[in-house]
């Protein structure tokens, strides 16, 4: 149990950060390539992107298929897909629309 807490704690931790929620609320929508999830992340730099998808990827959160000149990312975990979709149903709703 303690060391399933852990792996909880870590995936949490890796999740806590607001450029990471962005790309992960954007990957809900299903594969895309960087450049599509840079249009919903506009304020970071591809460098910092880059690096986020990484330490996704590394965690075993994402997953990639290079295609050509494009790489595209997707969410591999479906705990995490269940993960978001709940915190985006909660919390990332129209302000004039809370039942969406």
């Amino acid at each position: 149990m303690e060391e399933r807490a852990k792996k909880i704690a870590e995936l949490l931790r890796l999740l806590a950060n607001e450029h990471r929620l962005l790309i992960l609320c954007a990957l809900l929508k299903g594969r895309l390539t960087v450049g599509e999830i840079h249009q919903y992340t506009l304020n970071i730099t591809a460098s910092a992107l880059s690096q986020h998808l990484n330490q996704m990827k590394t965690a075993g959160i994402l997953s990639s298929e290079k295609q050509g000149m494009n790489v595209f990312y997707w969410i591999q975990d479906e705990r995490v897909i269940a993960l978001i979709e709940a915190i985006k149903k909660e919390y990332c709703q129209d302000e004039g629309d809370k039942t969406k």
